[in-house]
């Protein structure tokens, strides 16, 4: 089953005084800090909406292997107008997403585990008697959000989409801590300092040098699903010529060739995985998920009480 996650960053911030996806939680800034959850749960694509201050925001993650989608209109359209944006994209591209506004960055992969666990097509994390995020979709629901008035943003959204939304009780408080004005953000920045350690696994392959790794590994995802080496580096914000590079330097390291191409014509050229490229991809992204299972199974016997 394909898990993506959705996170909305196109806000102005007007009620921080401040950049809200940049600000610092600990050593990383929160637009990182909840990217990093998402990955270290496991999930297949992370998809974020861009909006005010796009190009600063997408240059600061563009090491993260996520896929940017732009709301043009952020000034004029609410939250739920970049959410439809996500949505769209997403629809034919995953079994699920999880769903965040960036401001909320301190939810554990613990909770993302118990939203997918609870097998609901739409469920919630609470915490005490608070509904937090993020939300977990099936995208079987994507229609009907995507056909919605709209009247009561998201929430007005979800509760008419047919399913009924599952409660799922966690103790994590990041659930609820949002960044939306400086006292939210000194809020954040205690409770931060108050967490527990966790592991987080960066698979690479290697040989003298490292090859493939997981930005790698997004790139030739992109390239397969856009069909396209420019369109999938402008996703990432990765330079035509660099995206290239890699791609040859990874072909030379495994002596054959991962991407078909074809020239361009009157209907323009196309770039596509060959099969040994799909099956690179397959067990890079197989042995990562059992690499970052074993690591969470194996973390609390080797470190309880040091940390």
């Amino acid at each position: 089953m394909t898990t993506a996650a959705l996170i909305v960053a196109a806000g102005m911030s007007s009620r921080m005084g401040d950049f809200k996806p940049m600000l610092n939680i600990g050593s990383i800034s929160i637009a990182q800090r909840v990217v990093a959850t998402f990955q270290q749960s496991g999930v297949d694509k992370i998809v974020m909406v861009t909006g005010y201050n796009a190009v600063t925001l997408e240059r600061h993650l563009a090491d993260n292997g996520i896929v940017f989608l732009r709301n043009e209109n952020y000034e004029t359209t609410q939250m739920f107008d970049s959410v439809k944006i996500g949505l769209a994209y997403l629809a034919d591209k995953c079994d699920r997403l999880l769903f965040t506004p960036v401001d909320i960055p301190l939810f554990t992969s613990s909770t993302v585990r118990a939203l997918l666990a609870s097998g609901a097509p739409l469920a919630s994390p609470v915490c005490g008697d608070e509904q937090g995020h993020p939300t977990l979709i099936s995208a079987a629901l994507i229609p009907a959000l995507l056909a919605d008035s709209g009247e009561g943003g998201l929430r007005g959204a979800l509760s008419r989409c047919g399913a009924e939304m599952r409660l799922v009780p966690v103790e994590d408080r990041g659930v609820l801590h949002d960044a939306d004005t400086p006292e939210d953000y000194r809020a954040l920045l205690k409770y931060h300092n108050e967490q527990l350690f966790r592991p987080v696994i960066a698979v690479s392959l290697a040989r003298e040098k490292v090859f493939f790794d997981a930005r790698t590994a997004m790139l030739l995802k992109l390239v397969d699903e856009t069909c396209s080496v420019r369109s999938a580096c402008q996703r990432m914000q990765l330079s035509y010529s660099s995206g290239w590079n890699s791609i040859r330097a990874l072909e030379s390291q495994l002596n054959h060739s991962l991407v078909n191409r074809s020239q361009g014509g009157s209907g323009g050229g196309k770039s596509t995985l060959t099969e040994a490229g799909r099956k690179l991809l397959a067990s890079y992204e197989a042995f990562s998920a059992v690499l970052r299972a074993q690591a969470e199974a194996e973390f609390d016997e080797y470190f309880e009480g040091l940390l």
